[in-house]
């Protein structure tokens, strides 16, 4: 038994997932359990004559850091990938969980007849790309670099729990601010919105706040700069099973039309 093989064992039995903070907790927990004192008042805790926690070097399993956790999570992935294992360990948002490997999601998805992989069409993709780039974003600055009405990809976005109502702008109507979810975070496969790509670079392009009318210069470089975040988000993605049908090539291709909503009316 070894740290490894513990952190495997926490993993399988977790039915969320677990940052790598509680992973120490808990080993370091264990650990306490077997100290001469803990087992003194506690006889139960103590580990059977023939049982593996017997060689365990309790001291150390003691002083468990979150680096050492990280490292034996490596070295499992290690193990996995030289035993061609059908699954892997991978830090989402929320922490560590076992995946299997998308190797093997033709396999995977006959456990779910009838579902089908989450879609987003290209306008749900480039309103999704300008608020995770630029985030807190108002609708209407949104509206000025797209071109378009956004309330109908917003309620989309915000239904299906990619994006939220993050706080209103400190602006003149003071207008809702949306900015992405950890949904958002687990279902493009990162930890933090930090590790998207060119995020530095694309973060420097300033967006209007559309109460201005911009130059032609202007729009033509926020458009290169949509469709670059737009790009760079789609690349960054990860296919994941969904619970929600996929779009049909109908919504897929044409952008939806202003709605007059509950969502609409709060700005």
């Amino acid at each position: 038994m070894d740290l490894p093989s513990i952190l495997e064992s926490l993993l399988v039995a977790s039915e969320s997932p677990l940052p790598s903070p509680e992973l120490a907790r808990l080993v370091r927990a264990r650990a306490a359990e077997f100290s001469e004192d803990s087992i003194t008042e506690n006889p139960e805790n103590a580990p059977a004559p023939d049982s593996p926690e017997r060689v365990l070097d309790l001291e150390a399993l003691a002083e468990t850091s979150e680096n050492e956790i990280k490292d034996a999570l490596v070295e499992l992935n290690k193990i996995y990938e030289t035993s061609r294992r059908s699954f892997v360990v991978a830090e989402r948002s929320k922490g560590w969980k076992i995946y299997t490997r998308a190797d093997y999601a033709g396999f995977v998805k006959l456990l779910f007849p009838g579902r089908k992989p989450e879609r987003l069409s290209p306008p749900a993709m480039e309103t999704l790309a300008i608020i995770a780039y630029r985030q807190p974003v108002t609708k209407s600055a949104l509206e000025a670099v797209r071109g378009v009405s956004c309330d109908g990809m917003l309620q989309k976005l915000l239904d299906r729990e990619l994006i939220k109502i993050s706080g209103r702008a400190d602006l003149p109507g003071r207008p809702l601010l949306y900015a992405t979810t950890e949904l958002f975070l687990e279902h493009f496969g990162i930890t933090d919105i930090e590790e998207l790509p060119n995020i530095g670079e694309l973060r420097k392009v300033e967006l209007p706040d559309g109460t201005e009318e911009d130059s032609d210069d202007e729009k033509q470089e926020q458009t290169s700069s949509t469709q670059e975040a737009e790009t760079q988000l789609a690349l960054s993605a990860v296919e994941k099973p969904a619970e929600e049908a996929a779009e049909t090539p109908e919504e897929a291709e044409k952008e939806p039309k202003a709605e007059d909503s509950d969502f609409s009316k709060e700005e």
